[in-house]
């Protein structure tokens, strides 16, 4: 099966999607739907690798020191996650991470 070159030219890309529906890159409301978005994908890379492991969020506030609703606000990505907290929530579920620096 051929790509029709014609129909390609005419696709919008991520960014023409996004700039559309949530303002161009810079702007409040984009700012928001991007801080919105990392929320959302911290806090389902949280949830996932917590049910791999088979554990309760009542069991991973224990082990990070914190209530269980708040791990539940994390994983929903209703809550803006302090870098601390975000490194003993990953580190209780044993997600290890190396700074690069260029």
């Amino acid at each position: 099966m051929k790509l029709d070159e014609n129909r390609l030219k005419k696709l919008s890309s991520a960014d023409e999607l996004l700039d559309k529906k949530h303002g161009k890159a810079g702007t409040e409301t984009r700012d928001t739907f991007n801080s919105e978005a990392r929320a959302w994908y911290l806090g389902k890379l949280i949830r996932d690798r917590r049910k791999e492991l088979n554990i309760t969020q009542q069991e991973l506030a224990d082990r990070v020191g914190t209530a269980r609703s708040y791990i539940a606000r994390v994983e929903r990505g209703q809550t803006d996650i302090q870098m601390s907290t975000f490194l003993k929530i990953a580190g209780a579920l044993g997600i290890s991470f190396s700074p690069v620096f260029t």
